[in-house]
């Protein structure tokens, strides 16, 4: 039951190994071909990569005709793949590759080990960099964008790191392949900053909004809650797990499961990715609860739930879970406050609405919220570690990913849920906020992801903007080149 949503950030990656055709004892030899191919499906095993060759097609599992790629291609579909690496484990077939990535239509991962040294008769056995060469310019006549690792050995670090950002790419692209976004019921009155346009939203990026009104989630709540049962208390339990003190009564921590099952189940008839929510007043009103921590717990678990409407925030989300393959949650946070004593850090703050799964040393409160006295509401600090800040958002039909990495670091006590992040320049950020189109509402995601989401930009087909802050663009390249 818990891991529902979690499985749609997993990427299966298609492996069509590629050789060419004619082979002898003396150039491009097939023994060699075969041991790197399987030396590539060791390290992605390895690595914990779930992938499916092409061991179907022919006896070495490797791709060297033209006329085999509508095969390939159409097996990979059948295998629902979601992103296509081709390694050339000698020359390789040109004409094969840009035809089968022409047809799957998936981000493209190019690479190949590197040569070895001539042998003292002068023979070379694979010549497989000279066969990328070839390869890049069809697959850019095909108008087919893809990804390049620097020629290398398998056991070297710029291998694995530029598989795990392709994957992470490929994680984000994939999400945004015509994602389903609840809205439940309209944004706050005040917040005109979290206005979007959902025309647009589905005519460039085929994202699809799908509403539902506080009456009909009451509607819905009501009947969870009278019902329970043991899947509720499944739940409940789960819940429970996550907090080190409970401040509100029993009641309370029922009514905010029952939520959070109202809202899963319609995501679930729905197809939903995530949802955003009116959060305010009116909600307390149909359910007795401030929504924010179930928000939270239910993000946790693979689900985001967004604040105040905010529709480009709840498609930052999947982005993020789409770069770190679901492996850990995002969250969703105000830009507060500047550091009283650091002039590089801010406060990453909202009212209880963090996973819980994040915190610190400290442990999870579940108390109230802090403004209203709304009970339910997350009280804790997150923990320390490297950050990824990033914000999907449009204005006047130009769309932009701002993207960017940091660290947490020490700061005062803060009601709600809060961690200070500290940057290289965080004037830069501030000025990039201010000068948008984004506002003051960000996703933060641990670990390092800006070289990955810079990528995936590559895939949208200039729709989306890369914007990234520090590292800045030219320290991605020198990253994304090993």
């Amino acid at each position: 039951m818990l891991e529902r949503f979690k499985k749609n950030y997993r990427i299966r990656l298609g492996l069509a190994p590629t050789r060419r055709a004619n082979f002898s004892e003396t150039a491009f030899r097939l023994d060699r071909a075969q041991q790197h191919k399987m030396e590539i499906e060791k390290k992605l095993g390895d690595m914990g990569v779930e992938f499916v060759n092409i061991d179907f097609l022919n006896e070495e599992g490797l791709l060297y005709a033209g006329t085999d790629a509508e095969a390939v291609a159409n097996y990979f579909k059948e295998q629902k793949i979601d992103a296509l690496f081709v390694p050339h484990v000698n020359f390789g077939c040109e004409e094969a590759v840009c035809r089968l990535a022409d047809l799957v239509g998936k981000p493209v991962l190019l690479w190949a080990p590197r040569d070895e040294a001539p042998q003292p008769d002068g023979y070379r056995f694979r010549d497989a960099q000279r066969g990328l060469f070839a390869t890049n310019k069809v697959l850019s006549r095909f108008g087919v964008k893809f990804t390049y690792i620097t020629n290398c050995g398998l056991e070297e670090s710029t291998f694995e790191d530029g598989l795990r950002t392709f994957l992470s790419a490929a994680g984000v692209v994939k999400v945004m392949n015509r994602p389903r976004i609840g809205q439940i019921s309209v944004r706050p009155g005040a917040f005109w900053s979290v206005k979007c346009n959902e025309g647009e939203l589905l005519e460039r990026f085929g994202i699809q909004i799908v509403p539902i009104t506080l009456v009909e989630i009451q509607e819905r709540f009501q009947k969870v809650l009278a019902a329970k049962g043991g899947e509720f208390d499944e739940m409940l339990a789960h819940i429970r797990s996550k907090i080190n003190r409970i401040d509100v009564e029993e009641e309370y921590l029922e009514k905010m499961c029952a939520m959070k099952m109202t809202i899963w189940q319609w995501a679930e008839e729905e197809g939903l990715l995530a949802a955003a929510t009116q959060c305010w007043a009116p909600f307390t009103a149909i359910s007795d609860i401030a929504p924010c921590y179930m928000m939270g717990d239910s993000t946790d678990d693979g689900f985001p739930i967004i604040c105040e409407c905010d529709l480009h925030g709840a498609v930052t989300s999947i982005m993020a879970l789409g770069a770190n393959g679901g492996s850990e949650p995002p969250f969703f946070a105000d830009l507060t406050v500047r550091h009283p004593d650091n002039d590089n850090s801010e406060l990453l703050w909202h009212c209880g609405v963090f996973p819980p799964s994040l915190v610190g040393e400290k442990g999870v409160t579940l108390g109230c919220h802090q403004g209203k006295g709304y009970k339910c509401a997350g009280q804790f600090e997150l923990k320390p570690g490297d950050l990824t800040i990033m914000r999907f958002d449009g204005m006047q039909g130009e769309y932009k990913l701002l993207m960017g990495e940091g660290k947490t670091t020490t700061g005062p006590y803060s009601r709600g849920s809060y961690v200070w992040a500290e940057f290289e320049d965080w004037k830069k950020w501030e000025h990039k906020f201010i000068y948008g189109p984004y506002i003051h509402h960000c996703t933060g995601l641990y670990g390092n992801y800006a070289a990955a989401l810079y990528e995936a930009c590559k895939y949208f087909g200039g729709k989306i903007t890369p914007d990234p802050v520090t590292p800045d663009e030219d320290t991605i390249n020198r990253i994304l080149r090993g």
